[in-house]
Order: structure tokens, then sequence, then C-alpha cells
């Protein structure tokens, strides 16, 4: 390759990393920590997801198996809020106040 290709391939790299940093960053600036889940509550009903597609882990049967149930309302996926707040999430299924 030309040494001209590779510059312009270098410059599109950087850009696209800064974009993709700049973009993370943002929604980081954005997370904020709630006290309790009445609180979280109030503007995410469902609680707070760290992913998408997640389910609520209810408990275990018998043979140690998760059950797991369907929520009332849908979790809010947002994994920088989720860290911010994973003192809420009790049985550590992922799902920060879901209900």
């Amino acid at each position: 390759m030309n040494k001209a290709v590779k510059l312009i391939i270098t410059g599109v790299l950087s850009l696209s990393l800064i974009s993709v940093t700049s973009a993370e960053s943002h929604a980081a600036t954005k997370a904020k920590a709630f006290q309790n889940c009445t609180e979280m509550h109030k503007k995410y009903k469902g609680g707070v997801s760290k992913k998408a597609g997640l389910k609520n882990r209810t408990g275990y049967d018998k043979k140690g198996k998760a059950i797991y149930k369907d929520t009332k309302y849908k979790a809010y996926v947002s994994l920088a809020i989720y860290k911010l707040n994973t003192k809420s999430d009790r049985d550590k299924d992922g799902i920060a106040c879901e209900r």
C-alpha cells in the first residue's frame, strides 16, 4: 500500500475511536446514582438493567435451577446507570430495582 492510503486509513480509524469515546463519556455524564429504589422508580418504573435481554431471577428451585419471572414494567437498559446503582440489585441478576 502506498503512504497516502495508509495515512487516510489511520485518520479514519482515529476519528472513529474519538467518536466512540466521546459517546461513552457523554452517556456516563448523564448517569445518576439514586438514593433508593423509590427514587429510581420515579424515573425508571421497571428499574435499570445492565444489558438487554436479562430476565428477573426470583429464586431457585429444589434442584438449584434459577427461577425467572416476568416483571410488571420493562427495565431501562443502561450500563452506566446500573454501575452507579449496583447496591440496589440485591439478587445480583443484573437488574437494579426491578418490579
